[in-house]
Protein backbone atom coordinates (compact mmCIF):
# COMPACT_ATOMS: atom_id res chain seq x y z
CA UNK A 1 0.00 0.00 0.00
CA UNK A 2 1.91 3.08 -1.32
CA UNK A 3 -0.55 5.69 -0.17
CA UNK A 4 -2.46 6.17 2.92
CA UNK A 5 -4.50 8.46 4.93
CA UNK A 6 -4.69 9.12 8.64
CA UNK A 7 -7.75 10.51 9.39
CA UNK A 8 -7.09 11.90 12.81
CA UNK A 9 -3.61 12.13 12.83
CA UNK A 10 -3.30 14.81 15.22
CA UNK A 11 -4.89 13.45 17.82
CA UNK A 12 -3.70 10.54 20.76
CA UNK A 13 -3.78 7.17 18.74
CA UNK A 14 -3.62 9.34 15.94
CA UNK A 15 -0.19 10.56 16.78
CA UNK A 16 1.03 7.90 17.73
CA UNK A 17 0.27 6.09 14.18
CA UNK A 18 1.64 9.50 12.58
CA UNK A 19 5.10 8.40 14.27
CA UNK A 20 5.72 5.30 12.61
CA UNK A 21 4.49 6.01 9.38
CA UNK A 22 6.30 9.40 9.04
CA UNK A 23 9.57 7.02 9.26
CA UNK A 24 8.27 4.31 6.64
CA UNK A 25 8.18 4.17 3.04
CA UNK A 26 4.98 5.24 2.07
CA UNK A 27 2.70 8.10 0.81
CA UNK A 28 0.85 9.53 3.58
CA UNK A 29 -1.68 12.51 3.84
CA UNK A 30 -2.47 13.27 7.27
CA UNK A 31 -6.04 14.85 7.69
CA UNK A 32 -6.70 16.68 10.54
CA UNK A 33 -9.99 18.86 11.55
CA UNK A 34 -9.11 19.97 14.90
CA UNK A 35 -7.43 22.95 16.80
CA UNK A 36 -5.28 20.89 19.13
CA UNK A 37 -4.82 18.10 16.53
CA UNK A 38 -3.04 20.55 13.94
CA UNK A 39 -1.11 21.86 16.98
CA UNK A 40 0.31 18.13 17.39
CA UNK A 41 0.73 17.66 13.78
CA UNK A 42 2.66 20.64 13.19
CA UNK A 43 4.93 19.78 16.73
CA UNK A 44 5.86 16.92 13.99
CA UNK A 45 6.46 18.71 11.24
CA UNK A 46 3.51 17.14 9.54
CA UNK A 47 1.17 19.53 7.21
CA UNK A 48 -2.47 18.63 7.26
CA UNK A 49 -3.72 17.72 3.92
CA UNK A 50 -7.44 18.35 2.12
CA UNK A 51 -9.89 15.46 3.72
CA UNK A 52 -11.35 14.78 -0.50
CA UNK A 53 -7.67 14.77 -1.49
CA UNK A 54 -6.40 12.31 1.16
CA UNK A 55 -9.49 9.60 0.59
CA UNK A 56 -9.77 9.57 -3.30
CA UNK A 57 -6.24 9.36 -3.64
CA UNK A 58 -5.41 6.41 -1.22
CA UNK A 59 -4.86 2.93 -1.41
CA UNK A 60 -5.78 2.63 2.54
CA UNK A 61 -7.46 5.15 4.82
CA UNK A 62 -6.75 4.56 8.46
CA UNK A 63 -10.05 5.75 10.52
CA UNK A 64 -7.86 7.40 14.16
CA UNK A 65 -10.56 9.42 15.32
CA UNK A 66 -13.14 8.41 18.43
CA UNK A 67 -15.76 5.32 17.99
CA UNK A 68 -18.59 7.99 18.29
CA UNK A 69 -17.37 9.68 15.27
CA UNK A 70 -17.04 7.14 13.15
CA UNK A 71 -20.11 6.55 11.69
CA UNK A 72 -20.36 10.34 10.52
CA UNK A 73 -16.54 10.05 9.33
CA UNK A 74 -16.96 6.87 7.22
CA UNK A 75 -20.05 8.00 5.38
CA UNK A 76 -17.95 10.73 4.37
CA UNK A 77 -14.90 9.19 3.64
CA UNK A 78 -16.41 5.92 1.99
CA UNK A 79 -17.52 7.48 -0.89
CA UNK A 80 -14.81 9.35 -1.84
CA UNK A 81 -12.49 5.79 -2.28
CA UNK A 82 -11.42 4.60 -4.93
CA UNK A 83 -12.46 1.11 -5.82
CA UNK A 84 -10.33 -1.77 -4.06
CA UNK A 85 -9.21 0.39 -1.31
CA UNK A 86 -9.53 -0.15 2.42
CA UNK A 87 -11.00 0.93 4.80
CA UNK A 88 -9.28 0.46 8.29
CA UNK A 89 -10.49 0.93 11.88
CA UNK A 90 -8.57 0.48 14.85
CA UNK A 91 -11.49 -0.54 17.02
CA UNK A 92 -14.36 -3.28 16.31
CA UNK A 93 -17.09 -1.21 17.91
CA UNK A 94 -18.88 0.99 14.91
CA UNK A 95 -17.78 -1.99 12.41
CA UNK A 96 -19.85 -4.27 14.91
CA UNK A 97 -22.33 -1.61 15.50
CA UNK A 98 -22.96 -1.57 11.75
CA UNK A 99 -21.66 2.08 11.73
CA UNK A 100 -20.23 1.57 8.02
CA UNK A 101 -21.75 2.39 5.24
CA UNK A 102 -22.75 -0.03 2.40
CA UNK A 103 -19.87 -0.33 -0.41
CA UNK A 104 -18.99 -3.84 -1.94
CA UNK A 105 -15.76 -2.47 -3.75
CA UNK A 106 -13.92 -1.10 -0.89
CA UNK A 107 -12.39 -3.72 1.72
CA UNK A 108 -13.25 -3.06 5.57
CA UNK A 109 -10.81 -4.65 8.14
CA UNK A 110 -10.24 -3.99 11.44
CA UNK A 111 -6.91 -4.38 13.70
CA UNK A 112 -6.41 -2.93 17.29
CA UNK A 113 -3.18 -3.83 19.50
CA UNK A 114 -3.23 -6.83 22.67
CA UNK A 115 -0.67 -3.96 24.39
CA UNK A 116 2.63 -5.19 25.57
CA UNK A 117 1.28 -8.31 28.56
CA UNK A 118 2.14 -7.74 31.95
CA UNK A 119 4.48 -11.21 31.34
CA UNK A 120 6.94 -9.91 29.03
CA UNK A 121 10.71 -10.47 28.21
CA UNK A 122 11.90 -6.71 27.47
CA UNK A 123 15.37 -5.74 29.05
CA UNK A 124 14.85 -2.09 28.09
CA UNK A 125 13.55 -0.24 30.55
CA UNK A 126 12.08 2.37 27.74
CA UNK A 127 10.24 -0.87 26.75
CA UNK A 128 9.28 -2.34 29.98
CA UNK A 129 7.41 1.50 30.72
CA UNK A 130 5.80 1.23 27.16
CA UNK A 131 2.91 0.51 28.81
CA UNK A 132 0.62 0.86 25.44
CA UNK A 133 2.75 -0.45 22.91
CA UNK A 134 3.95 0.91 19.82
CA UNK A 135 6.97 2.76 20.84
CA UNK A 136 9.68 -0.26 22.34
CA UNK A 137 7.20 -3.17 23.72
CA UNK A 138 6.67 -6.19 21.38
CA UNK A 139 2.57 -6.47 21.23
CA UNK A 140 0.09 -8.76 19.97
CA UNK A 141 -2.76 -7.69 17.57
CA UNK A 142 -5.81 -8.93 16.89
CA UNK A 143 -7.35 -8.75 12.66
CA UNK A 144 -10.48 -9.01 11.36
CA UNK A 145 -11.56 -8.67 7.70
CA UNK A 146 -15.11 -7.67 7.60
CA UNK A 147 -15.24 -7.44 3.78
CA UNK A 148 -13.33 -7.86 1.47
CA UNK A 149 -11.08 -10.55 -0.57
CA UNK A 150 -8.45 -12.79 1.19
CA UNK A 151 -5.60 -10.60 -0.64
CA UNK A 152 -6.63 -7.72 1.75
CA UNK A 153 -6.47 -9.17 4.66
CA UNK A 154 -2.96 -9.91 4.08
CA UNK A 155 -2.39 -5.81 2.98
CA UNK A 156 -4.76 -5.08 6.15
CA UNK A 157 -2.34 -7.28 8.38
CA UNK A 158 0.46 -5.89 6.84
CA UNK A 159 -0.10 -2.28 7.51
CA UNK A 160 -1.55 -3.24 11.47
CA UNK A 161 1.83 -4.58 12.01
CA UNK A 162 3.27 -1.53 10.78
CA UNK A 163 1.39 1.11 12.94
CA UNK A 164 1.50 -1.30 16.26
CA UNK A 165 4.85 -1.71 15.90
CA UNK A 166 6.61 -3.65 17.10
CA UNK A 167 4.53 -6.71 16.85
CA UNK A 168 5.25 -10.35 18.06
CA UNK A 169 1.89 -12.24 17.32
CA UNK A 170 -1.27 -11.47 15.03
CA UNK A 171 -4.03 -13.04 15.70
CA UNK A 172 -7.24 -13.47 12.81
CA UNK A 173 -10.85 -13.28 14.22
CA UNK A 174 -14.08 -12.19 13.30
CA UNK A 175 -15.27 -8.46 13.98
CA UNK A 176 -18.32 -10.29 16.58
CA UNK A 177 -15.11 -12.19 18.25
CA UNK A 178 -13.24 -8.86 18.41
CA UNK A 179 -16.05 -7.44 20.07
CA UNK A 180 -16.36 -9.94 22.66
CA UNK A 181 -12.94 -9.28 23.76
CA UNK A 182 -13.17 -5.09 23.45
CA UNK A 183 -15.68 -3.73 24.99
CA UNK A 184 -16.84 -7.36 26.58
CA UNK A 185 -13.50 -9.09 28.12
CA UNK A 186 -11.08 -6.56 28.32
CA UNK A 187 -12.95 -3.54 29.25
CA UNK A 188 -16.45 -3.75 30.79
CA UNK A 189 -15.10 -6.87 32.80
CA UNK A 190 -11.14 -6.35 32.78
CA UNK A 191 -11.14 -2.67 33.31
CA UNK A 192 -13.56 -2.24 36.18
CA UNK A 193 -11.85 -5.46 37.40
CA UNK A 194 -8.65 -3.19 37.73
CA UNK A 195 -11.19 -0.60 39.11
CA UNK A 196 -11.85 -2.89 42.01
CA UNK A 197 -8.59 -3.32 42.74
CA UNK A 198 -7.42 0.15 42.98
CA UNK A 199 -10.86 0.77 45.56
CA UNK A 200 -10.27 -1.75 47.41
CA UNK A 201 -6.09 -0.46 48.06
CA UNK A 202 -7.60 3.44 48.76
CA UNK A 203 -9.88 1.41 51.08
CA UNK A 204 -7.44 0.28 52.49
CA UNK A 205 -5.37 3.19 52.93
CA UNK A 206 -8.83 5.42 54.19
CA UNK A 207 -8.48 2.79 57.08
CA UNK A 208 -5.02 3.67 58.25
CA UNK A 209 -2.82 1.92 56.30
CA UNK A 210 0.45 3.50 55.25
CA UNK A 211 -0.18 4.66 51.28
CA UNK A 212 2.86 3.11 50.33
CA UNK A 213 2.83 -0.15 52.17
CA UNK A 214 -0.52 -0.35 51.10
CA UNK A 215 0.42 0.34 47.10
CA UNK A 216 3.52 -2.03 47.36
CA UNK A 217 1.61 -4.88 48.85
CA UNK A 218 -1.61 -4.45 46.48
CA UNK A 219 0.89 -4.42 43.81
CA UNK A 220 3.39 -7.06 44.47
CA UNK A 221 0.06 -9.40 45.29
CA UNK A 222 -1.26 -8.95 41.67
CA UNK A 223 1.72 -9.40 40.37
CA UNK A 224 2.19 -12.91 42.11
CA UNK A 225 -1.40 -13.55 41.67
CA UNK A 226 -1.52 -12.81 38.02
CA UNK A 227 1.14 -15.45 37.82
CA UNK A 228 -0.42 -18.17 39.47
CA UNK A 229 -4.27 -17.49 37.60
CA UNK A 230 -2.47 -17.49 34.04
CA UNK A 231 -0.22 -20.41 34.58
CA UNK A 232 2.58 -18.42 34.68
CA UNK A 233 4.52 -19.20 38.09
CA UNK A 234 3.45 -22.85 38.23
CA UNK A 235 1.93 -23.01 41.90
CA UNK A 236 -1.49 -22.86 42.98
CA UNK A 237 -2.53 -20.79 45.42
CA UNK A 238 -2.40 -21.54 49.27
CA UNK A 239 -4.72 -23.30 50.88
CA UNK A 240 -5.73 -20.72 52.91
CA UNK A 241 -6.16 -17.92 49.91
CA UNK A 242 -8.81 -20.21 48.63
CA UNK A 243 -10.34 -20.11 51.29
CA UNK A 244 -10.51 -16.40 51.38
CA UNK A 245 -11.30 -16.37 47.35
CA UNK A 246 -14.55 -18.02 48.26
CA UNK A 247 -15.36 -15.62 50.84
CA UNK A 248 -14.26 -12.53 48.19
CA UNK A 249 -16.31 -14.23 45.57
CA UNK A 250 -19.37 -14.71 47.85
CA UNK A 251 -19.15 -10.52 49.00
CA UNK A 252 -18.52 -8.87 45.56
CA UNK A 253 -18.45 -11.11 42.44
CA UNK A 254 -21.97 -11.54 40.95
CA UNK A 255 -23.38 -15.01 39.92
CA UNK A 256 -23.93 -14.98 36.35
CA UNK A 257 -21.35 -12.42 35.18
CA UNK A 258 -20.88 -14.86 32.48
CA UNK A 259 -23.81 -13.37 30.14
CA UNK A 260 -21.44 -10.33 29.90
CA UNK A 261 -19.89 -11.85 27.39
CA UNK A 262 -23.08 -13.22 25.42
CA UNK A 263 -23.80 -11.81 22.19
CA UNK A 264 -26.32 -9.77 23.19
CA UNK A 265 -24.57 -8.49 26.23
CA UNK A 266 -21.85 -7.28 23.92
CA UNK A 267 -24.08 -6.10 21.72
CA UNK A 268 -25.97 -3.69 24.39
CA UNK A 269 -21.94 -2.85 25.71
CA UNK A 270 -21.48 -1.34 22.10
CA UNK A 271 -24.56 0.29 21.73
CA UNK A 272 -24.11 2.11 25.37
CA UNK A 273 -20.55 3.19 23.89
CA UNK A 274 -21.73 4.35 20.64
CA UNK A 275 -24.49 6.56 21.68
CA UNK A 276 -23.95 10.15 21.65
CA UNK A 277 -22.69 11.87 25.06
CA UNK A 278 -25.62 12.46 27.05
CA UNK A 279 -28.11 11.37 24.69
CA UNK A 280 -30.73 8.18 24.51
CA UNK A 281 -29.30 5.18 22.79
Amino acid sequence: MAIIALIGAGGKMGGRISDRLSHGSHQVYYVENGERGRANMNARGLAPSRLDEAASSADAVVLAVPDTAIRGVAAQVVPLMKSGAMLMLLDPAAAYAGHLPARDDVAYFVAHPCHPPVFGDEDDPEARRDFFGGIKAKQAIVCALMQGAEADYARGEALGREIYAPVMRSHRMTVEQMATLEPGMAETIGASAAMFLRGAMDEAIKRGVPAEAARDFMLGHIHIELAIAFGEAGNPFSDACQVAMAYGREAWLKPGWERLLTPQSVREQVDIMLAPRGGAV
